[in-house]
């Protein structure tokens, strides 16, 4: 007769940890507002640094989170990291920034296809992005989403009715993604 294995299964939580405050009480209204509170910071970085700040009902920070610090030209974020600390911190509404160590503002493809991506899974569980801003250069610039009026925010229609739902098309930025 075999010995039975334990088959236990690891319970784990996951808890906010609050770090030395980068931000203040003041609402964000504007992309100047965002960048003003971590512009410098990122500007500082010599990789690029991913963030999300999440926001109240009234635009004040309630936190920000950095969500990944990657390479000279690139950082790796996925949506599951980005909304991680948004669902956890009860935001209303978020603003992504990252920051160009080059100096260049010019979203890359990535940027876009982000960009792109976060608007409608924001859309979707209710937490909608208000910006992407990248920074770069010694000045505090800037490019905002949101100011060049590129922000769409999809209006989503849910199906009442199941015999109409088709799963076989693609969805939110999934194309050309192996498994």
């Amino acid at each position: 007769m075999s010995k039975r294995k334990n088959h236990a299964l690891d319970v784990v939580s996951i808890r906010l940890v609050k770090d030395a405050p980068l931000l203040s009480e003041h609402p964000i209204n504007s992309p100047d507002d965002a960048v003003k509170l971590l512009g410098q910071y990122l500007c500082e970085m010599d990789r690029e640094v991913f963030c999300i700040i999440n926001l109240k009902t009234n635009q004040v920070p309630i936190n920000c989170s950095i969500i990944s610090v990657g390479s000279l030209n690139e950082s790796l974020a996925h949506p599951r990291e980005i909304l991680k600390t948004s669902i956890l911190s009860n935001a209303d509404k978020i603003i992504m920034l990252h920051n160009h160590p080059s100096g260049t503002l010019t979203p890359s493809s990535f940027d876009t296809k982000m960009t792109d991506r976060m608007m409608q899974l924001c859309d979707m569980i209710g937490i909608p992005l208000i910006d992407h801003i990248i920074v770069g250069g010694d000045n505090n610039q800037y490019f905002s989403f949101k100011a060049k009026d590129i922000l769409q925010h999809s209006q989503i229609h849910l199906e009442d009715n199941y015999k109409n739902l088709n799963f076989d098309t693609t969805r939110v930025a999934e194309s050309g993604r192996g498994r």
